[in-house]
C-alpha cells in the first residue's frame, strides 16, 4: 500500500492523492476505496460526490491534506 496526501486537482476537477513531489493517484473517481487516518487509527472508506466530495462514514469538511493509503 501507498501513503499520500488528498489534494484537489483543480484541472479535472477531481480529489487526487498525491504521494510525492510528481508521484499521483491520477484523480480519484467516485465508489474508489482506500484507508484513512483517524486519530491514531486506520479506517476504510470510499470516496462519493453529491454537493461536494465527502468520505463515506468519516466526518470531515475538509479532504484536502488528509492522510490516506491505497
Amino acid at each position: 500500500m501507498k501513503q499520500g496526501t488528498v489534494i484537489f486537482d483543480e484541472r479535472t476537477g477531481r480529489m487526487d492523492i498525491r504521494f510525492g513531489l510528481a508521484d499521483y493517484y491520477g484523480g480519484l473517481h467516485c465508489g474508489e476505496c482506500f484507508d484513512v487516518i483517524v486519530g491514531n487509527h486506520w479506517k476504510p472508506t470510499r470516496i462519493e460526490m453529491d454537493e461536494s466530495w465527502y468520505l463515506v462514514g468519516i466526518r470531515t469538511d475538509n479532504l484536502i491534506g488528509l492522510r490516506v493509503r491505497i
